[in-house]
């Protein structure tokens, strides 16, 4: 691992786990072992560091479960169960990629950069707009129409962030088998 991606993983995992605001420039130099110039060399300030986390959390994050819905086979039903059931396994920490559950990076983050036009938090909603888009395309390769593929995307990504924010707000674990049932009576409606 080259020097500016062992500072962006080592900043994703102390942002991930303590927030942004919380951990110091200092901070992630001590724990990745990078010198400051260094740091100054491939990030112009902390700003810039958050915008590379927050796209490389995107981009782990996409691929993760790009694979978990790939392998979903028989139709619609499988691709509501292959979503939560990786939420599950997310959520309980089996996801190594994902390192330890400690919510929703980007509902986190969002909360920290509060103001719908900072970029940070454009940048996250890009993210929850692009998963929502993977989800529907999955849906659409089981032969729904686009429409109503999005129509079930949007309705399924609410279940899932709620989900999110059950599992991490109250240590619900088994909250992603609990959106799992609602979504899949709902999918029958």
């Amino acid at each position: 691992m080259d020097k500016r991606q062992q500072l962006i993983v080592t900043a994703f995992e102390l942002f991930y786990r303590h927030g942004i605001h919380a951990v110091g420039i200092n901070q992630i130099l001590q724990c990745s072992g990078v010198a400051k110039k260094t740091l100054y060399h491939h990030f112009p300030g902390k700003e810039a560091l958050v915008e590379a986390v927050v796209a490389y959390r995107d981009r782990n994050y996409l691929e993760w479960l790009d694979a978990r819905l790939a392998r979903a086979e028989g139709g619609v039903p499988a691709v509501i169960e292959a979503l939560f059931d990786a939420l599950d396994d997310w959520f309980n920490d089996r996801v190594e990629l994902l390192t330890a559950f400690h919510g929703c990076f980007f509902i986190n983050t969002c909360g920290e950069y509060g103001d719908p036009e900072h970029q940070v938090h454009r940048r996250c909603a890009r993210h929850k707009a692009a998963v929502i888009a993977r989800i529907a395309g999955h849906l659409a390769r089981c032969g729904l129409e686009q429409e109503q593929a999005l129509a079930l995307a949007d309705t399924l990504g609410l279940l899932k962030e709620g989900a999110i924010v059950q599992a991490h707000v109250t240590g619900d674990t088994q909250a992603a088998l609990k959106g799992k049932a609602l979504a899949v009576t709902l999918a029958r409606l």
